[in-house]
């Protein structure tokens, strides 16, 4: 990577904090002091850190990398998958690139779902933040970083992730190589097995999908034709997510359904075009589902009418975003579920479950 592709990228992220800065008008007036501070930090960033970057690439041009060699990469990528270690690699947001067989069988979550997934997603909420922060350190040249987490299908279980950074030659930037190991490394003896205690948190999360599954099917079967998608909207409501946005139609989408905490708010989002909604345009497109913690752009979702990002205004926490795509690939609709305040956020196993209802709900969205 050269240091014209890093300067890119470094100013790139500053153009992106400047759209938050932007979006962060909207906030209470006692609040904005914090996000003068945030703006004069990125000013300093600018003139202490960038400035003197490039007046050195304009005064000594930018460096090439190192020519990558073909079989020694073919030979990595097969000891990658081989090791009997769960590994993962990951990006500096800890995006997840590969994942090794041991690691799809540590995790429970298959190589092809996790790929361009965050690997916090698998976490313990609790966890991500600091799992996050260290990633970002080991992939900025730091040094290697190891944390204790828990995955979020066994959140009694500690492991151990130890993090190192790698320049594998046919990538763009540092990647961040993760090692998972149970903390407790110990073995029990044959003769005396050791039987995990049931996690009743976790059963009980389940046992509450098995039911929202049961009671979303009983509602999709009895739908009479035209309100499948409405009867899905109001299933969800509440018991699953704070806000749910139907859009529906093809080509073009039309906002069919909005249920919120409140009927103004509600009005509010209602009042939107489905086509001023990056996530909802990239879920009809791409036919894939989206599902984040946080939300990086306060954008993502559009404005309402006086112009403040929806997501802020909603304080939305998480949210997640399907296609209602039939068997033939054609998308009928997407759905957009936004958890907010001090809810817990979506789990990779709700989106999983959600993923299922979706192509559930396509099926019943007949032809009036």
């Amino acid at each position: 990577m050269t240091q014209t592709d890093e300067f890119g990228e470094e100013l790139a992220d500053f153009v992106r904090r400047v759209a938050e800065l932007k979006a962060a008008r909207s906030v209470p007036s006692d609040d904005l002091p914090t996000v003068l501070d945030a703006a004069i930090f990125e000013l300093d960033h600018v003139a202490d850190q960038l400035w003197p970057w490039y007046q050195r690439l304009a005064t000594n041009g930018s460096t090439g990398g190192a020519s990558s060699d073909r079989q020694e990469l073919q030979l990595l990528k097969a000891v990658f998958q081989r090791l009997p270690l769960p590994v993962a690699l990951v990006d500096r947001e800890t995006v997840v690139r590969r994942l090794n067989f041991a690691a799809t069988s540590f995790t429970g979550v298959r190589a092809g779902y996790a790929t361009g997934r965050p690997l916090t997603g698998f976490l313990a909420h609790a966890d991500r933040v600091a799992f996050r922060t260290q990633a970002a350190a080991v992939a900025r040249g730091e040094g290697d970083r190891s944390l204790t987490v828990h995955l979020q299908q066994r959140p009694a279980v500690p492991v151990r992730a130890t993090l190192t950074a790698l320049r594998p030659s046919n990538e763009p930037r540092t990647a961040v190589l993760v090692v998972l190991q149970p903390a407790d490394t110990r073995v029990p003896a044959p003769d005396s097995p050791v039987r995990p205690l049931p996690d009743l948190t976790e059963a009980t999360r389940h046992a509450a999908l098995m039911d929202l599954l049961d009671t979303m099917t009983t509602n999709l079967l009895t739908a009479p034709p035209g309100q499948a998608l409405d009867r899905a909207a109001r299933v969800l409501h509440g018991r699953f997510a704070d806000w749910v946005v139907a859009d529906a139609g093809s080509p073009r989408l039309s906002r069919t359904t909005v249920l919120g905490p409140s009927d103004e708010g509600a009005a509010a989002v209602a009042a939107q075009d489905p086509a001023s909604c990056p996530l909802v345009v990239e879920a009809a497109r791409g036919g894939s589902p989206a599902l984040q913690v946080r939300p990086d752009d306060p954008d993502s979702f559009g404005h309402d009418d006086a112009g403040a990002p929806v997501l802020v205004r909603a304080d939305v926490t998480s949210l997640l975003c399907v296609p209602l795509a039939a068997p033939d690939g054609h998308v009928r609709g997407v759905l957009t579920l936004f958890r907010s305040g001090a809810r817990l956020a979506f789990s990779m196993a709700e989106a999983q479950a959600m993923d299922l209802m979706s192509r559930h709900i396509a099926l019943a969205m007949r032809a009036v």
